[in-house]
């Protein structure tokens, strides 16, 4: 469960800078502080987008964290530790609107308000919502594959290093 926590979360980070790398690339007339307008259009994105969502697993990530941190030293005091766990998540959950509201200013402070509009629209055509659907199982599929690929580029790193360190007369 608390790996299942991270990977969430680690995908939600993945996700969000996807989110950013895939659009169009900001201009340069960027004003200096985003206005309330792009703001707002920036929420919308997010929110379409389903990044907005990806922000829920990681307050409680962190308390998961934190509660697995402190079972180790007092074991005895997991029921309690749960209670209090359940306790900060209802308390600490509205926080995540933090990281969202940071999440449009930074969009916003990136693109025009035009440029947000033009995102947002396309990202509510048929391509659009293509996009939204596929793109997180695509940076799923190319995050498994990397792994397997280095896995595979590492052996073949370690026979090559090997090979040529036996010819310098050590045996690895």
């Amino acid at each position: 469960m608390f790996t299942r926590t991270l990977v969430t979360s680690a995908r939600a980070a993945l996700f969000a800078v996807a989110l950013v790398s895939m659009v169009a690339p900001a201009s340069a007339q960027q004003p200096a502080q985003p206005s309330p307008a792009a703001i707002a259009i920036a929420k919308e994105l997010i929110t379409l987008k389903g990044a907005a969502a990806m922000f829920t697993p990681i307050v409680a990530g962190v308390i998961m964290q934190v509660k697995g941190q402190l079972l180790q030293s007092n074991v005895n005091l997991a029921k309690e530790l749960d209670e209090v766990a359940l306790q900060l998540a209802r308390e600490l959950n509205p926080r995540v609107s933090e990281i969202f509201d940071t999440a449009a200013k930074l969009y916003a402070s990136q693109f025009t308000e035009q440029e947000l509009k033009d995102v947002l629209a396309f990202y509510k055509t048929p391509a659009g919502q293509k996009v939204i659907i596929q793109e997180p199982r695509v940076l799923d599929q190319s995050v498994r594959f990397a792994d397997e690929w280095a896995s595979k580029l590492a052996s073949e790193v370690i026979d090559k290093m090997r090979t040529e360190m036996k010819k310098k007369g050590h045996d690895l």
